[in-house]
C-alpha cells in the first residue's frame, strides 16, 4: 500500500485561536440551548431582553453570531462605532465578515463613501468591488479599464447593479469602447447569458442598441425572431442575431431549425463565424435527438464547424448504427484532449476488435485497464485483469491534529453542526479552509472525516489530484449496519446503494435539488410518500428527508423498485433513477439492442450517462471496500431483458491490486465521470453542475 506524508505547514499555530478548557458534556448541551434561545430573540427583542437569554455564554464559540443577529436588523440606523467595536471585539472571524459586507452595502446605499473607504477589505464578492469602485469615481478619481473593469465584466454572467453603475461611469470616461461593448455582448450570446447580454446591450445607444436588442431578442424568442429576419436587410448584426435565434432553437426543435434555415440560408451573405455557429447547432442537435440524417449532417460539417461536441456525437451516432469502421473513423478525428480520455480510448478499443485488429484491441485494453474508473474497469473486465485501484493513506500528525482541534473557526463550524445548523457549519468550515494551507486542509478534512461529517472530506480530496486515491476518505462506509440492513430489505446489493449515495449527495444529509429532491439519496417527496405508504412507514412532510436513517430506508426500497422494473437491472435501474423510468423506456425502444456499455455511452441526456457511469463505478470501489475484492463491473451490466439477481457473500469477486509501476497521481478529469461530487447545496438552496 502507498503511503504519502503530508507535513504541516509553519504558520499552524500562527492560525490557532486558542480556547478555553474544554467543557462538559452537560454544559455544551445547555450552552447549546441557551444559545438557540438567545439567538432567537436578538433582534427581536429589546437589547435587556437578549442580553439577559445569553448570560454567561461570552465564551461560547457562537456567541458573536448572537450578537450579530442583534445588529444587523439596525444597521440603517447604525453608526460607525458599534460597527467598529463589533469588527475589533470578533477579528478574523466570519461573524466579522459577514457584518463587514452588510455594513458596507449599507454605506454604499446611503453614499457614505469616506466611511466605506474606511472599512473596505479586500474582497470576492463582485458588488462591494463595484461599490468601491463608485466610491473612488465619488472621490474624483479615473478608473483603468484593465485593472478595474475587465476583472468583474466577463461578459458571461449577469452584473449586480454597482457594477453596472461602474460600466455607465467607464463609458462617460470613454474607458469602454463600443467595440468592446460588443466583445462582452457577442461572448455573452455565445454563453447563452441573456443576462449578462442585456447588461452589455445596455452602454448601446442608437442603430448600435436597435442591432443588440435583435441578438437580445434572438436569445429569448428565436422562433419569432427568424420570423422576422425575413424582412430584414443583411447587415453583419442582423445576421449575428439570425444566427444566434438559429443556434437557440436548434436546441429546442431541431426539425423546425433546419426548416428554417432551408429558407433564410440563401437570404443572408454569412461569413465563416456566422455560418459555422448554424450549421453546428443544426448538426448538433439533429444528432442529439438521433434523427435520421444526424450521421450525414455531422459527417458535411466542415472542419472549422465542427468542435468536440460534434465529435463526439459523430461517434455516437456511427455507434448506435452498429457501423463501427465509421464509429472508428470518428474517433479518430477527435481531438487530442479526447483521445487521451479513458472514455474513448475504452471505446476505440472496443471498436479494433469488434474490427478484427486483435493485437492493437488488446494492447490499449490493458492500458485502460491501469485506470480506477468506469471504463477502466470495463477494459479490466475485458482483459480478464484485476482491478487497478491504488489507495494512499494520510499520515496522521497528533500535534498538529491537536492544534487544529482549537482552532476558532473550526471550532465554531462543529458547533454549528452539532446544532444541526449545517449550511451555517458548512460556511464556517470554508471560512477555516481559507485560513490553512494545503497541508493543514487534509487535516482537517482528514478529522472531519474520522468525526463522521464524511461530506466535508468527500468535496476536500475529490477536488485534489494528490488526495484522489485517499478511497477510505473519499468513500465512507457510514451507518453500514442500517445500509446493509435496508438493502437486505429491499433486495438490492448494498455496494450499489452506497453508491448511489455518495453519487447523489456526497454524503450532504440536508442536500436539497433544485428538482425538490431531499437528502442522502435525493428522493423527491411525492416518491418519498408512496414509497413509506408501501412499506407502512410513517411520512409527514419532505423534512423529513434530512433525517438520514429515514432516507436510506426510503431510498433503497425505491431503489429495489427500480430495479424489479428492469428485471434487477442495476445499471438501467441507475438511468430511471436519475431520469425516470419515461426516458428509459423511450431509449430502450430505440436502442434497446445495443450492448450494454454502448447504450450507456448513446444516453441523450449528458447527466444520466455521467451517472451511469460514476454510480457502477462507485459500486466497484465500495464493494471492495466492504468485501476487499470487487463483483465485475460488467455482470451488472446484463443485456436489457436478461435477468439479474444481487450478490451475496458467496459471488465471486475479482481481485483488486495496486501495479508496482502505476502512477501515484492522476488529473482529476481521469476519475469523471467516476468521480464528480454534485455542488454543495444547503436546505433550499438550488445546486448547479460541477465537476471537480
Amino acid at each position: 500500500m502507498l503511503r504519502r506524508r503530508f507535513l504541516l505547514g509553519p504558520c499552524l499555530l500562527a492560525c490557532v485561536v486558542l480556547l478555553a478548557p474544554p467543557v462538559g458534556a452537560a454544559d455544551r448541551a445547555s450552552q447549546r440551548s441557551q444559545f438557540r434561545a438567545a439567538l432567537a430573540a436578538a433582534g427581536r427583542t429589546p437589547e435587556a431582553a437578549w442580553k439577559k437569554l445569553a448570560d454567561g455564554l461570552e465564551d461560547y464559540p457562537l456567541y458573536p453570531y448572537i450578537e450579530l443577529a442583534a445588529l444587523r436588523p439596525h444597521l440603517g440606523k447604525a453608526g460607525a462605532t458599534e460597527v467598529t467595536a463589533f469588527l475589533k471585539r470578533w477579528p478574523d472571524t466570519l461573524p466579522a465578515a459577514d457584518l463587514r459586507s452588510a455594513w458596507l452595502r449599507e454605506l454604499a446605499r446611503r453614499g457614505d463613501w469616506k466611511t466605506f473607504a474606511a472599512t473596505y477589505v479586500a474582497s470576492d464578492d463582485r458588488e462591494l468591488q463595484c461599490d468601491a469602485l463608485l466610491g473612488r469615481l465619488a472621490s474624483g478619481a479615473s478608473l483603468d479599464a484593465a485593472r478595474d473593469i475587465e476583472p468583474f465584466w466577463n461578459g458571461e454572467r449577469g452584473l449586480p447593479d454597482a457594477c453596472k453603475s461602474v460600466l455607465r461611469a467607464a463609458r462617460v470616461q470613454g474607458l469602454v469602447s463600443d467595440a468592446s461593448v460588443w466583445e462582452h455582448l457577442l461572448r455573452a450570446a455565445d454563453a447563452g447569458s441573456v443576462n449578462a447580454a442585456g447588461d452589455a446591450a445596455s452602454l448601446l445607444t442608437g442603430a448600435e442598441r436597435i442591432a443588440a436588442d435583435r441578438i437580445l431578442a434572438a436569445l429569448g424568442d428565436p422562433r419569432a425572431t427568424l420570423a422576422k429576419a425575413k424582412a430584414w436587410a443583411d447587415e453583419a448584426r442582423a445576421r449575428d442575431a439570425v444566427s444566434y435565434a438559429f443556434v437557440r432553437l436548434a436546441r429546442r426543435d431541431s426539425d423546425a431549425a433546419e426548416t428554417l434555415w432551408a429558407e433564410l440560408e440563401a437570404r443572408f451573405k454569412w461569413d465563416d463565424a456566422q455560418k459555422n455557429r448554424v450549421l453546428n447547432a443544426i448538426a448538433l442537435y439533429r444528432a442529439t435527438s438521433y434523427s435520421p440524417d444526424a450521421l450525414a449532417r455531422l459527417k458535411a460539417l466542415p472542419d472549422a464547424a465542427a468542435d468536440d461536441a460534434t465529435r463526439e456525437w459523430r461517434v455516437r451516432i456511427a455507434l448506435t448504427g452498429g457501423d463501427f469502421k465509421e464509429t472508428l473513423a470518428a474517433l479518430e478525428r477527435m481531438s487530442d484532449t479526447q483521445k487521451a480520455d479513458a472514455r474513448w480510448r475504452y471505446l476505440r478499443a472496443r471498436m479494433l476488435a469488434k474490427l478484427g485488429r486483435e493485437a492493437e484491441s488488446a494492447s490499449l485494453m490493458a492500458e485502460v485497464a491501469r485506470e480506477a474508473n468506469f471504463h477502466g474497469f470495463l477494459a479490466a473486465d475485458w482483459s480478464s485483469r484485476p482491478y487497478a485501484i491504488c489507495p494512499n493513506t494520510l499520515a496522521g500528525d497528533t500535534s498538529a491534529e491537536a492544534a487544529l482541534e482549537q482552532h476558532g473557526d473550526l471550532e465554531r463550524a462543529y458547533e454549528f453542526r452539532a446544532l444541526d445548523m449545517l449550511s451555517e457549519a458548512r460556511r464556517e468550515w470554508k471560512f477555516a479552509m481559507g485560513k490553512l494551507d494545503a497541508n493543514q486542509q487534509r487535516l482537517a478534512a482528514d478529522g472531519a472525516y474520522r468525526k463522521g461529517w464524511y461530506d466535508r472530506a468527500v468535496f476536500a480530496f475529490s477536488a485534489d489530484p494528490q488526495t484522489q486515491r485517499l478511497y477510505e476518505q473519499r468513500f465512507p462506509l457510514g451507518m453500514e449496519k442500517h445500509v446493509r440492513a435496508s438493502a437486505a430489505d429491499a433486495g438490492i446489493d448494498p455496494a450499489w446503494a452506497y453508491a448511489i449515495i455518495r453519487a447523489e449527495s456526497a454524503w450532504m444529509t440536508d442536500a436539497h435539488s433544485h428538482a425538490d429532491a431531499y437528502g442522502l439519496m435525493q428522493l423527491l417527496p411525492g416518491v418519498a410518500k408512496k414509497v413509506a405508504k408501501s412499506a407502512g412507514l410513517p411520512y409527514a412532510r419532505a423534512s423529513d428527508l434530512f433525517d438520514p436513517a429515514f432516507n436510506i430506508r426510503l431510498g433503497t426500497r425505491f431503489l429495489g423498485q427500480m430495479a424489479d422494473a428492469y428485471d434487477g437491472s442495476p445499471w438501467l435501474a441507475s438511468a430511471a433513477y436519475n431520469a425516470g423510468q419515461a426516458p428509459v423506456g423511450r431509449w430502450l425502444d430505440a436502442r434497446g439492442t445495443l450492448e450494454p456499455d454502448f447504450f450507456v455511452e448513446t444516453i441523450p441526456y449528458k447527466e444520466t450517462r455521467e451517472y451511469v457511469a460514476r454510480v457502477l463505478a462507485f459500486s466497484v470501489i465500495y464493494d471492495w471496500r466492504m468485501n476487499g475484492k470487487a463483483l465485475a463491473l460488467s455482470s451488472r451490466m446484463p443485456k436489457f431483458g436478461q435477468a439479474y439477481r444481487a450478490p451475496d457473500a458467496t459471488t465471486p469477486r475479482k481481485d483488486v491490486v495496486c501495479p508496482a509501476n502505476e502512477p501515484v497521481e492522476k488529473k482529476a478529469e481521469e476519475l469523471a465521470p467516476t468521480d464528480a461530487p454534485p455542488v454543495e447545496a444547503p436546505r433550499d438552496a438550488t445546486p448547479t453542475p460541477a465537476n471537480p
